[in-house]
């Protein structure tokens, strides 16, 4: 199982990102999935998620900002970021739970002006 992020960079606050995140190795779509970030000097945490009935959740500080979304025909998780802040500056990791948990390798947001 493989899952390889893309979509990050640098964008100026009040702007927006969409990062991707495609798993392969896996055949079918029953698993959930979700996104992480580590922002420097911090522990990872949980940004949002969406289960294999396409229920979703997220994190307060993101909440009305960030869509996760998935495309299960194209085996694809993601993740638009509108109104990003500095705080928002991080490497974002995709993962999966399909019996164990997966990582993606995470990709780099920066949000400065």
């Amino acid at each position: 199982v493989q899952l390889q992020a893309s979509g990050g960079g640098l964008v100026q606050p009040g702007g927006s990102l969409r990062l991707s995140c495609t798993v392969s190795g896996i055949i079918g779509s029953n698993y959930d999935m979700a996104w992480y970030r580590q922002a420097p000097g911090k522990q990872r945490e949980w940004v949002a998620d969406i289960g294999s009935g396409a229920g979703r959740n997220y994190a307060d500080p993101v909440k009305g900002r960030f869509t996760v979304s998935r495309d299960n025909a194209k085996n694809t998780l993601y993740l638009q970021m509108n109104s990003l802040k500095p705080e928002d500056t991080a490497v974002y990791y995709c993962k999966i739970r399909f019996i164990a948990d997966y990582w993606g390798q995470g990709t780099l947001v920066t949000v400065s002006s």
